[in-house]
């Protein structure tokens, strides 16, 4: 993916992932600090509340030193008023006569009778409040920290994502290419990336459970998408689902790969295709092409019995003919189309952003925008390494410049194709979206989400995504 010249390199996955492992493992490790000083505060707190609470309590409880007067009822439920101030006036004037004595007895039998109110406390309810807050601060924290663990064993019980029977109905047909020496990975990723089966994990555990160990023959295979795992595994164990003779060119796919996918898919030797190939004058090719690299259309094909490596080969140059000429492009244009094409093939991911990778390739051709005129594509540095499936570099192979295809040092368009193009490209070459972008960046793996930038602030910010998603993902590193 291209890149801004004045900046550093982006750091390779690995060395980006291991740097970031150690910075996070210092800012989990001060969390983890601030966190246990936290909960240690908020019970201090707590506790310093529930004491205050209490010793308020105390307080209110005992007899207060002077108590209000309060009428006392005879025992027809009158009230007896002349006792009642005759006895209140001799305490209040400290009378010590017999009478003013019989006063204080009633009086203090007035007290036994009708004992003191306890006062209300409103520290005691902020006491509850506060320890309320409290707990439901704790639970609260205990809930974000359990969610991980508890997403897992959820997710562990629930089993990986799967099609169901009813989802599988509406699955419509697809040829799936199953390449020599395939796995259980490899084939697992195949179908996900197809369409076929929901997850990975999904065909890979049932894979695991089947024994003896399922042993796959390379070939095309007739399946259908939205498949349930168990069944398409099924279905690629069943002689009936490998068609003869059909071979299967994903876009974007290298020369080296197509002969084998040929060599897979019908009964001719891959020795013989290599051999065809390299007669490249025989295809009538433009004479810039010294391979067939990007002249071999992407598509299904069901070759007939006894059909050879050159006639196989030329069908497919055809076909990729048949499409530059659906597409409008002149003969003598064909080279520079197909060149074109096949870089944003192997960069571009969703089928809008075609149109504006090609767009930003382009105005980095213009001095105007991008003096350099670096294009700086990853993908044609891993092309000229052989890594064909490969669209990340490292600092090494961006600055060795005896590769031919290093647009990181050889300014220009690529040399050559590095890839088959499809339809798809080959209109985005030629109709390439309005925009200033100079930077993009597939910040999703998943999903294919692409940030396209103009300024290098932007474009760091959009790898900083980029960097971020896959902190989250260690599977894609």
């Amino acid at each position: 993916m291209p890149r801004d010249t004045p900046q550093e390199p982006l750091p390779s996955r690995r060395q980006w992932r291991a740097e970031q492992a150690a910075a996070d493992q210092a800012a989990a490790e001060k969390t983890e600090k601030a966190e246990k000083a936290e909960k240690a505060e908020k019970a201090e707190k707590a506790e310093k509340a529930e004491k205050a609470e209490k010793a308020e309590k105390a307080e209110t409880a005992r007899v207060p030193a002077a108590l209000p007067v309060m009428p006392r009822r005879s025992s027809d439920g009158a009230d007896s008023g002349t006792d009642f101030d005759t006895d209140a006036t001799d305490v209040l004037a400290g009378n010590h006569s017999g009478e003013s004595g019989r006063g204080r007895a009633n009086r203090r039998s007035l007290l036994a009778e009708d004992p003191p109110r306890e006062r209300r406390s409103h520290k005691g309810a902020w006491g509850c409040l506060i320890i309320f807050v409290v707990l439901a601060a704790l639970v609260a924290g205990a809930v974000l920290f359990l969610q991980g663990p508890i997403s897992q064993i959820i997710a562990a019980t629930q089993g990986p994502p799967d099609f169901t029977t009813e989802e599988a109905a509406t699955g419509t047909d697809v040829v799936v290419m199953i390449h020599d020496g395939d796995g259980g990975s490899e084939i697992a990723s195949t179908l996900v990336d197809e369409g076929v089966v929901k997850s990975f994990d999904a065909f890979y555990d049932v894979l695991l459970q089947t024994a003896p160990e399922p042993v796959f023959q390379a070939g095309a295979y007739q399946l259908k998408t939205k498949m349930v795992a168990s069944t398409a595994l099924d279905a690629l164990l069943d002689p009936e689902s490998k068609l003869s003779r059909t071979v299967v060119v994903p876009e974007g796919t290298a020369l080296v790969n197509v002969l084998q996918s040929i060599s897979e898919g019908t009964d001719i030797p891959l020795a013989d295709l290599q051999a065809a190939a390299a007669n490249v004058a025989s295809f009538g090719l433009p004479a810039e092409a010294t391979t067939l690299e990007g002249f071999l259309f992407p598509a299904t094909y069901t070759f007939s019995p006894g059909d050879t490596a050159q006639i196989a080969l030329q069908a497919m140059v055809n076909r990729q003919y048949k499409a530059l000429d659906a597409a409008g492009v002149a003969v003598a244009d064909r080279w520079s189309t197909i060149v074109f094409a096949s870089l944003i093939q192997r960069e571009a991911g969703l089928r809008d952003d075609y149109y504006k990778v090609s767009r930003v390739f382009l105005n980095r051709l213009d001095p105007g925008q991008w003096e350099s005129g670096l294009l700086q594509s990853d993908a044609t540095v891993a092309y000229g390494t052989g890594n064909t499936h490969l669209v990340t570099t490292t600092d090494a192979e961006r600055a060795d410049a005896g590769n031919a295809y290093n647009t990181y040092v050889h300014p220009g368009m690529v040399v050559g194709p590095i890839s088959n193009p499809g339809d798809l490209a080959i209109d985005a070459a030629l109709h390439p979206a309005d925009g200033p972008w100079l930077f993009f960046v597939t910040v999703n793996l998943d999903t294919g989400e692409t940030v396209f930038s103009t300024t290098v602030q932007e474009h760091d910010a959009a790898v900083t995504l980029w960097q971020n998603w896959m902190r989250e993902h260690p599977e894609y590193g």
